[in-house]
This record gives structure tokens, sequence and C-alpha cells, in this order.
């Protein structure tokens, strides 16, 4: 077999993975696709982000992020920025511009930039001067004149042991002045808790009555802890059953259904590794809804795959879009490099549209 019939056959021998690729890493890079995010800008398009993480990237000293923009509504997509000291990170719109917030790398300062279009960024703004903070891709909220994003502080040591609190700015403010902004004071995970080691990437969101709650990852079980602002500071509350509960997840509301949504990796009992290690098993993505944050449901499966070993579709980021919610993936599958070598370690940012997401509602 000749070269061109052999990358042919190659080609062929790996099917391209659910929804659009944004962007590929092939696993002999040894750095791997982290920290999906996407936005829909004031003019219609859609901005995508994810990060660099693994053995050969910069994540430890000065982190990479890359950006990306759709002018077809996520049919085709083009690289328009990359940018160091940037990690963990979400996007966000607000009065008309694009922000880009998380840490400067793993543990980092936290960071901010602005761009008015999608494609030309600012200089990072160094919001924290020492280092040590943790998060991910998660939702910008507006309350009483503010906005509040939760994060979490990682103590030096082993993994484990995330500190949770809410960064605000008023809504008025230069976001890209560090004096903007003001944190709670950090919030530890429950001594008395009966399951669960650690607490992470949680959820600023409006609860039903009005107040502010941060909804966070439990690791290593599936359920999720809800934290309440009360006097300026969090107050954990409860713990309640959540489908991928223990990993990361979005949850936003929908005023026109009255329920909150969110994208999650639920460990589904068929996979033996589901009971004993549930923040591993990444293979199904699925829409929950929720009306008061304690009881969900899953609503649909959006896509999965029958092996849990080396296949994912997790770091859910997602965006209402009318009807329809837009997604994107930190993705392991195959590809023509021999595929991811392990769900964690994703080697595609994929696009993906749930059409027609309130039809999913059971009433």
């Amino acid at each position: 077999m000749n070269t061109l019939a052999l990358l042919a056959w190659m080609l062929a021998a790996a099917p391209a993975p659910p929804g659009v690729v944004i962007d590929h890493e092939p696993h002999v890079a040894a750095q791997y696709i982290g920290s999906p995010s996407i936005v829909i800008l004031p003019d219609g398009g859609y901005l995508a982000s994810h990060d660099l993480f693994g053995k050969d990237s910069t994540q430890s000293t000065s982190a990479v992020t890359k950006v990306f923009l759709s002018r077809d509504r996520g049919k085709t997509w083009r690289k328009t920025a990359e940018m160091h000291d940037q990690f963990w990170s979400n996007l966000f719109l607000h009065k008309g511009s694009a922000y880009l917030m998380g840490t400067t790398y793993e543990y980092g300062r936290i960071v901010i930039r602005k761009s008015r279009d999608g494609v030309t960024w600012s200089a990072p703004s160094m919001l924290t001067e020492e280092a040590g903070y943790h998060t991910a891709p998660l939702p910008v909220v507006i309350q009483h004149g503010r906005l509040w994003r939760a994060m979490e502080y990682h103590p030096q040591g082993p993994w484990g042991h995330f500190e949770a609190f809410l960064i605000s700015a008023p809504v008025g403010a230069d976001l890209m002045n560090p004096k903007s902004w003001t944190m709670t004071p950090r919030l530890k995970f429950p001594a008395q808790a009966a399951a669960g080691k650690d607490w992470l990437e949680g959820n600023a969101v409006i609860a039903p009555d009005g107040s502010l709650v941060d909804v966070l990852r439990v690791n290593d079980v599936e359920k999720a802890a809800l934290a309440k602002l009360e006097d300026g500071e969090l107050h954990f509350e409860t713990f309640t059953d959540f489908p991928g509960g223990a990993k990361k997840f979005t949850i936003r509301y929908d005023k026109k259904s009255k329920r909150y949504w969110a994208l999650a990796n639920p460990a589904l009992k068929q996979y033996s590794r589901s009971a004993e290690n549930p923040a591993s098993v990444r293979n199904t993505l699925a829409l929950l809804s929720s009306k008061d944050l304690k009881d969900w449901r899953v609503e649909r499966t959006v896509v999965s795959h029958p092996d849990p070993e080396r296949h994912a579709f997790q770091y859910p980021d997602w965006q209402f879009d009318g009807k329809d919610i837009v997604c994107v993936s930190r993705t392991a599958f195959d590809d023509e490099a021999g595929g991811a070598p392990r769900g964690h370690d994703a080697n595609f940012l994929t696009f993906h549209r749930i059409a027609n997401f309130r039809d999913s509602e059971r009433h």
C-alpha cells in the first residue's frame, strides 16, 4: 500500500466526532483541549474558546487560550486569537463587549481581557496580585446591580480542598480595573458531609427566591452542592442528587420555560466504573432541567458513545439561541493519530446544536 493510500485508509478508519470540529490536537502533541466556552455576539456571530493542558503545554507557567469565530451559526469556524497567561477561562458579554476571564495558569492569578469584536483583544488585566485560584468556564450573572461569578481558591498541597467564593463588580464599573472587583470570604467543603470529598467549578445562579447561590460540582459523587450568599458570605445549604454532578456542568435559567437548564455527564449504571469513579465517566452528554435547583431530571441525551475509557463529551459550555441551545464540548474521540489516550485528555473542540430544547420538557 503506497503512502497516499495508507493515509486515505487511516482517515477513513477514524470517523469524525459528532458535531462540528472547531479545533483538533492529536495526542502526539502531548497537550490537550480544555475549558471550552461559547458566547453569542451582539451581531449574531458565535465566539468560542479553549485552552491547552498536558505534559508539553505551558499550563503551569503561562497557559495558552485560543479563540474562534463563526459567522454561519456554527457551521464553520476560524481562529481569531491566541493568547498567553489565560487558562480555565469563560467568555461573557457585558455592555456590548466580550470578556474572557479565568486564571493566568494552573492555580494562577485571576485575569480578564476585553474585546469589542471577538478578534482583537486587550492586554491582560490581573485582578489579583497573589496566585492560587481555580475555576472553569462558568456563568456570569447580574443581581442587585452587580456581576457575579463563582471561583475557588486552592491551598498549596495535593489536589483538592477547594475553597469556594464569589467575585463581583458593579455593572457600571470598568471591569478591567482590579479595584472594581471584590470577593466574598472563602468557604471550605463542609466537614460533616456524608459523601463527597471536595467541591469545585461552581455556578453562580439566581435561585427561585431571588437569592444568589453557588451550585458546585462534588468530587466524587453524582451530587451538587448549594451554598447561599447571605450577609456578604457564602453559607453551605444542602447537597442534592444531580446526574453528572461529579463533573463540571453549566447551569442557566430560561424565563420562557421557567426552568433551570444544564448540560452534564451522567455516569450511567451500565458502566462498572460509574459506581467506583463517576467523575471519570464522561461519554454521555445529557440535557437536564429543574424548577428549583434541587430536583433535577434528564430531559434528553445529546450525544453518547458506548466506550467510557477513551471517549468523552465533557466540560460543556452553552448558550440559549432562540428555540435552540448551542454548545461547545471538550471531546475525546477517534482520529487518524490513534484517538485520545483517555477520555479526560480531549483531542477535539466540538460544536453542537440542541434544536427545540424546550420540546424535551415533560409536562
